[in-house]
């Protein structure tokens, strides 16, 4: 019996389509674990999962879809074009490549992995998720780690914007400035790394507000980006641990709990790349 996800919220995109608020990132997850640990997170009640052609576990993700009990219309799937493919003829030939190794028809959610500025590229990219959203091969369309001024440029060239932009986003890098773009745009925020990869768990605010409340600190930061509005890719590869990150929606956090996390922000909190120079290739 597959579990349902009723109580996972589900967030309404500018385009009009819905993604749930809550999916399964499997950054570093093993491709040959994902056949079990795919069916595993779809049974425990995720319907989103988000991968990327860096993570080279894309088929991993496939095979893990076609052995779980859920119809493909059910099901949301998110990956990524990489940083050398930002051409109009890569970016399209990626795309087909994504596509058929995760054995599906379409993609639910496909995002320009970096902007990679120094290659200066990105709209190239763009004008090609466009294209292949227009000719149905793709339902929304986004990118990840793009600041204020690479989405105004997308704006200014095209007249699209992203649905969303997946970031780095946690109590200890909240990215106020970047959200608050995103309310007044439209454009979903999606935080990855939502828990800020194990640097939180001795912070002594999010250690009190879990005694609190009865929960775990990573139930506390996960609850706190619920309530912000953020959609959230938490990774696991253990049931238990997937099924404490959905144990979210039984309790709420008062508005001073939420002003004692958002004093947590350091705006030198980043823990992965800077947008501005990333543009490592792939290996």
């Amino acid at each position: 019996m597959v579990r349902s996800m009723s109580y996972i919220p589900m967030v309404k995109l500018h385009d009009g389509r819905l993604l749930p608020q809550v999916g399964l990132g499997v950054w570093q997850i093993p491709d040959n674990k994902l056949d079990t640990v795919i069916p595993t997170a779809i049974n425990n009640g995720y319907r989103l999962i988000d991968t990327a052609f860096i993570y080279e576990n894309e088929a991993g993700v496939g095979r893990g879809i076609k052995l779980s009990e859920i119809n493909r219309e059910n099901l949301y799937v998110t990956t990524k074009l990489w940083n050398t493919e930002h051409s109009h003829e890569n970016a399209t030939a990626a795309f087909k490549s994504s596509l058929a190794t995760l054995n599906l028809d379409y993609i639910d959610l496909y995002l320009i992995h970096w902007p990679v500025p120094k290659i200066n590229q990105y709209v190239e990219a763009w004008e090609s998720l466009i294209r292949l959203r227009d000719e149905g091969l793709i339902r929304s369309i986004g990118v990840c780690n793009f600041n204020i001024e690479h989405i105004q440029k997308l704006l200014d060239k095209t007249g699209v914007l992203p649905a969303v932009n997946q970031i780095e986003l946690h109590p200890g890098f909240q990215q106020p400035e970047l959200r608050q773009f995103h309310a007044d745009q439209g454009i979903q925020t999606q935080a990855w790394s939502p828990l800020g990869q194990g640097t939180l768990w001795n912070n002594s605010t999010l250690i009190a507000l879990a005694k609190k409340h009865n929960k775990s600190v990573a139930q506390i930061i996960l609850r706190w980006h619920i309530q912000l509005g953020n959609m959230i890719i938490p990774k696991s590869i253990s049931s238990e641990r997937q099924q404490q990150n959905l144990q979210i929606f039984d309790f709420v956090l008062d508005e001073s709990d939420m002003e004692r996390i958002k004093a947590i922000h350091k705006p030198d909190g980043r823990i992965g790349p800077d947008p501005e120079l990333f543009r490592l290739p792939k290996s």
